[in-house]
C-alpha cells in the first residue's frame, strides 16, 4: 500500500506540474503568434501571393508589431532567468564541519532510495524543508568574504548544487536526541525524490522565476523609464502566476504526500514521539525568543547561545508542567547537537542570524551590538535594562515638573526615588480619558500641549489621546504612560552608531537587508505596558539598593527579580492596580513586608 501510495502521490504531482509547464508553452505561443502571423505574410509577398493594398497594409503593420511583442517576450523572459529566486536566510553547515550529520542525512536517502541533499543549512526557526539553490545568483560567496562557522568557506570552489539543500531547524538540534531528528528528517528528505523529476522540477523553475519577476518589478527605482517597463513586466508576471497558482500548490501537495507515503518505511514509531518534541521545542523557542532574548536585543546584546538556552528553557517547562516531565529524562541520551564538530560556533551563527531575523540587527558585533554569554545575562542586560528605564521614567517626570511629596523623611527635589513615583501616581480619580486630558490643558492650548498632558503627537508614534489601552487608568498614569511613550519613540528615531547592515549589493547577503526584521516577534508595546515597564523596573532598583536583591534570568519568563534567591512571581497585579486605580497601598505592604525602602535614592543607569 506505500508503494502504491507514493506512486500516487507523484503521479499527481507529475500532473500539476504539467499543468504548469502548457501555462508557460501557452505563453511563449501568445507571444510567438505575432511573428508567426507575420512569416506568413512576408512569405506570401515573397511568393506572389498575398498581393494588393490590404496584404501590403497588413504586412506593414504586423511586421513592427511582432518585432515589437518578440522584444517584449525576450525581455519579460530575460528578467524571469536572472531575477534571483527568494532564498531563505540560513548558517551553512559544510560538510567537514559537520561529517557525522551528512553521514546521516546520506544514510536517511539510501534508505529511502532517493537523491540525498546537495548540502545542509540551519535556519533559527522550528522548522525544516529542502529548498533549490540552483539558480545561479544562489551561488556561495568567495571563501574570504564567509564568516558563518568554521569550513564554510570551503564551499566557494564547490560546483552548483543540483539536488536540493536540506535546511535544519537549529532548536531541532539541541533539544532532539539523534534519533529523534533522525525520524523527523525522514518525510523533509524523502522529498528530493519528486524534486529530481524533470517536469516537477522544470514547473518550480518557472514558478519561482515569475515570481522574481514580481519582487524586481516591485523594488522602488526613480528612473521613470524604468519603473515603466517594470511595470509591464511585473503585470505580464502576476498574470502568469495567478493562473499558476493553483496547479502549483497541488504539485507541491502531491509531493508532500508521496513524500511523506515514503519516509512511512523508516523510524515510524519514533516519528510519533519526535513530533510530540517539534511542538514543545517550538514553545520554548517562542518563549525564549520573546521574553529572554527581546529585551537583550532592545539593549543591543545578542544573547550568543540561544539554542542553548532552548535546552534550559525546555527543561525548566518539564519540570513546572506535569504534562511535560516525562520529557527531560531524554536529555540522558546523546543530543543531535553532538552531530556537528564545533557546536558552540554553529550555535552562535544562528544566534546572530535570529537577531537580525527577528529583531533586525547588523550583520555583525560592533561597540553596540555585542554578544552576551547566559551566565553574564542577570548582571549584563537585567540589571542595565531595570536602570535604563528607571532613569529615563525619572527624566520624564523631571520634564514635567514632579517634585517629591512634602515630609521630614522627603529627599531633595528631583532624587531619584521609589516614593517619588508612587506619590505622583496615586490619585483615586475616576478613569482617564481624552476630553479629561484636555480639560486639565491650561486655557487656549490645544490637548498635549500643557505641562502634565500628554506631549504633542511625534513622528512614527502614536497618539496619546487616541490610544484605548489609557482609557482604564488614572489622569497621572495616563499623563506619565504617555510623556514615556513618546520619550522612547525620541530615543528610537535618533540615529543609532550600531554597526550597519551590509548593503544588498554585498554578495555576502543572501537576502534584502532593508526588509529586516523578517519576522518580527511583537508590535510595538502600547503605552501601558511601557508604564508598567517602567514601574517595575523602579521597583526592582530599589529592591536591589535598599534590600539586597539580585537580577535573575527566568528560563520561560525573562528578566526576574531574585530576593534571597527566590523568585518574586506576584509584583505584577500590584503595579496594576496602582495604574488602573491609583491605589499604592498593596504596592506599599509589598515593599514593606520584603524591607524595601522607597525613600531610598537609587542608583540609575
Amino acid at each position: 500500500m506505500t508503494g502504491l501510495g507514493v506512486e500516487a502521490g507523484a503521479q499527481a504531482a507529475r500532473a500539476r506540474a504539467l499543468a504548469v509547464l502548457r501555462i508557460r508553452s501557452r505563453a511563449l505561443a501568445v507571444a510567438l503568434l505575432p511573428a508567426a502571423v507575420a512569416v506568413i505574410l512576408l512569405a506570401g509577398a515573397a511568393g506572389d501571393r498575398l498581393e494588393g493594398p490590404g496584404w501590403d497594409s497588413a504586412r506593414w503593420i504586423l511586421t513592427p508589431v511582432a518585432v515589437l511583442v518578440l522584444l517584449a517576450a525576450a525581455g519579460i523572459a530575460l528578467v524571469v532567468a536572472r531575477a534571483r529566486p527568494a532564498m531563505s536566510p540560513t548558517v551553512p553547515v559544510t560538510e567537514e564541519a559537520a561529517p557525522d550529520l551528512y553521514r546521516m542525512v546520506r544514510d536517511l536517502a539510501d534508505r529511502l532510495d532517493v537523491p540525498a541533499p546537495s548540502a545542509i543549512a540551519l535556519t533559527p526557526d522550528c522548522d525544516s524543508w529542502l529548498e533549490d539553490r540552483t539558480h545561479p545568483a544562489h551561488g556561495p560567496p568567495p571563501a574570504e568574504e564567509h564568516h558563518d562557522i568554521a569550513g564554510a568557506g570551503r564551499q566557494a570552489h564547490r560546483p552548483h548544487p543540483v539536488a536540493p539543500v536540506l535546511v535544519i531547524g537549529s532548536p531541532f538540534l539541541w533539544w532532539m536526541r539523534v534519533g529523534e531528528l533522525r525520524a523527523v528528517l525522514a518525510p523533509v528528505i524523502a522529498g528530493t525524490g519528486p524534486s529530481a523529476h524533470p517536469d516537477i522540477a522544470a514547473a518550480r523553475r518557472f514558478v519561482r522565476g515569475l515570481d522574481a519577476a514580481v519582487a524586481v518589478a516591485s523594488a522602488p527605482r526613480r528612473d521613470p523609464v524604468s519603473r515603466a517597463v517594470l511595470a509591464g513586466v511585473g503585470w505580464v508576471a502576476r498574470l502568469l502566476l495567478r493562473g499558476c497558482r493553483g496547479h502549483a500548490a497541488e504539485m507541491e501537495r502531491g509531493v508532500a504526500a508521496a513524500a511523506a507515503e515514503r519516509a512511512q518505511a523508516v523510524d515510524y514509531g519514533l516519528r510519533i514521539v519526535a513530533q510530540e518534541q517539534v511542538g514543545l521545542a517550538y514553545a520554548g523557542w517562542d518563549r525564549l525568543l520573546t521574553r529572554v532574548a527581546l529585551p537583550a536585543w532592545r539593549m543591543g546584546r545578542w544573547p550568543s547561545r540561544l539554542d542553548a538556552g532552548v535546552v534550559a528553557a525546555l527543561t525548566e517547562l518539564s519540570r513546572r508542567d506535569r504534562l511535560a516531565e516525562g520529557f527531560a529524562s531524554r536529555l540522558g541520551e546523546r543530543p543531535a547537537c553532538d552531530l556537528l564538530e564545533e557546536p558552540g560556533a554553529v550555535d552562535e551563527a544562528a544566534s546572530l542570524l535570529a537577531a537580525r531575523l527577528f529583531h533586525g540587527g547588523p550583520a555583525g558585533p560592533g561597540p553596540d551590538w555585542s554578544p552576551v554569554a547566559w551566565s553574564e545575562y542577570p548582571e549584563e542586560v537585567v540589571d542595565r535594562k531595570w536602570r535604563l528605564d528607571a532613569a529615563r521614567l525619572h527624566r520624564v517626570l523631571d520634564a514635567m515638573g514632579v517634585r517629591p511629596a512634602p515630609g521630614p523623611t522627603a529627599p531633595a527635589t528631583g532624587a531619584p526615588t521609589l516614593s517619588r513615583v508612587l506619590d505622583h501616581l496615586t490619585d483615586t480619580g475616576s478613569a482617564w480619558t481624552a476630553e479629561s486630558a484636555a480639560a486639565d490643558s491650561p486655557a487656549g492650548d490645544p490637548p498635549g500641549s500643557g505641562p502634565d498632558t500628554a506631549p504633542a503627537r511625534t513622528p512614527g508614534a502614536a497618539d496619546p489621546l487616541d490610544d484605548e489601552d489609557l482609557s482604564g487608568t488614572t489622569a497621572p498614569s495616563a499623563t506619565l504612560a504617555a510623556r514615556l511613550s513618546a520619550e522612547l519613540a525620541r530615543e528610537e528615531a535618533a540615529p543609532s552608531p550600531a554597526t550597519p547592515s551590509p548593503p544588498s549589493s554585498d554578495p555576502a547577503a543572501l537576502w534584502d537587508d532593508r526588509a529586516l526584521p523578517l519576522f518580527p516577534l511583537q508590535p510595538p508595546r502600547t503605552a501601558r505596558e511601557l508604564l508598567a515597564d517602567h514601574l517595575t523596573a523602579m521597583v526592582c532598583c530599589a529592591a536591589m539598593d535598599t534590600a539586597g536583591a539580585t537580577p535573575g534570568l527566568d528560563w520561560l519568563d525573562g528578566p526576574t527579580l531574585l530576593i534571597e534567591g527566590e523568585r518574586t512571581a506576584d509584583l505584577a497585579p500590584k503595579v496594576l492596580t496602582l495604574i488602573e486605580d491609583g491605589d499604592a497601598a498593596p504596592l506599599r505592604v509589598w515593599l514593606s513586608q520584603l524591607g524595601i525602602r522607597p525613600e531610598k535614592p537609587v542608583r540609575l543607569g
